[in-house]
């Protein structure tokens, strides 16, 4: 009840946002001084759709905050290869802070590095989300290998766990116990590294996401669709004879049936079941950083409107952004857990046997004298 009562509460936030959001975004001054005064109040005017996307999309360096003609950001490497001119390697500053600037016949345009002769050029560049899914990924190991070591020194086996250990044991316990045991019976021990990988990558990723200025990595869909297909991939070599009869030619189906069935069937082991994880993952945390994006806004929309307004509905955004923060962070877990759950469930299935088969092995079938 909890859940859906916060889900309920999500959506209605959300809809409240976009009833609100097109009246306040076209309203407009009606009687300026003249018609220089209305088009720069035009290209001045806040737009609150762009700064949201702005800040979810993939970019060329890391912007924290801006405080005047000031901006603290992280300019990252550009590596790019053209027929024409060969390798190019240089900073991001180069394109200025807004991506107004062109260096060596390059130029940023809605985010992508295009060449002013309009030739091809191949971009190779380190964006935000490769740099922090990197350090994700290295976090991940250097946290792993020690505990690791701690364990093999008897450290946690023959003495109470430390640091670390007890913070990881809990979740890994319980990703064994809940996750790996449930859906996969007798082979859990088998899977359960690939689990725990996915589970912690995830988890890492999605917590890196909620720092402010940060790459929301697992709200791209290029990042999903790898961890889709890498899951698609270790179902796919789980299956077995008995799981490809039951998908070409299902059992107790009338043959008419079965001819609308088996291409479901087949949809839905390639198609339904890593869409179901691409899609659930990152529809999930790209709608928690608009929803946050869009209470700050609302600042910044009533302040169009009225100096007034905008400072009293400061406390109120305040404090619905910090509600939904801490939400975010709950759902940085939860989403970490069904991804590695349905893995789980959908790895179980495929090589699930028959009715008398439990936890995928077939009953020892004893003679009788």
């Amino acid at each position: 009840m909890a859940a859906k009562s916060i889900k309920s509460l999500l959506v209605a936030v959300f809809s409240l946002f976009l009833f609100m959001f097109p009246g306040t975004t076209t309203a407009q001054e009606t009687s300026p001084e003249n018609g220089t005064e209305q088009h720069e109040k035009a290209e001045g005017k806040l737009d609150p759709a762009k700064i949201i996307m702005d800040h979810i999309k993939d970019a060329h360096e890391f912007h924290f905050f801006t405080a005047g003609n000031f901006h603290a950001t992280i300019p990252l490497p550009i590596i790019l290869y053209s027929p024409t001119k060969g390798i190019s390697s240089f900073s991001s500053a180069r394109f200025g802070h807004e991506g107004e600037q062109e260096y060596n016949g390059y130029k940023l345009h809605e985010g992508n590095i295009v060449a002013t002769d309009e030739s091809a050029v191949y971009d190779f560049s380190l964006t935000k989300n490769v740099v922090q899914m990197i350090l994700a990924l290295t976090l991940l190991v250097v946290l792993m290998t020690g505990i690791a070591k701690k364990y093999k020194n008897g450290q946690g086996v023959t003495t109470a766990p430390k640091g670390w250990q007890n913070v990881m044991e809990p979740i890994i316990t319980f990703v064994r116990d809940d996750v790996a045991k449930p859906n996969l019976g007798k082979k859990w021990n088998k899977y359960l590294p690939f689990l725990l990988t996915i589970f912690f990558f995830i988890l890492i990723n999605n917590i890196f996401g909620l720092i402010p200025g940060s790459a929301n990595v697992t709200g791209n869909t290029a990042f999903t669709a790898v961890l889709g297909i890498i899951s698609l991939i270790v179902i796919l070599f789980s299956t077995n004879s008995h799981f490809w009869g039951h998908i070409f030619w299902p059992p107790g189906v009338p043959l008419g049936v079965k001819i609308i069935l088996i291409p479901v069937e087949v949809a839905g082991v390639l198609i339904i079941k890593p869409a179901a994880l691409i899609i659930r993952l990152f529809a999930n945390m790209v709608a928690g950083h608009i929803i946050i994006l869009s209470f700050i806004s609302l600042i910044f929309i009533f302040g169009e409107m009225n100096k007034g307004a905008g400072w009293g509905f400061s406390p109120i955004s305040i404090l619905f952004t910090v509600f939904i923060y801490f939400i975010e962070i709950l759902v940085a877990f939860i989403q970490a857990f069904i991804f590695t759950n349905l893995t789980a469930v959908f790895i179980g299935q495929s090589f699930e046997g028959g009715h008398d088969d439990v936890d995928g092995h077939t009953k020892e079938v004893v003679p009788t004298i």
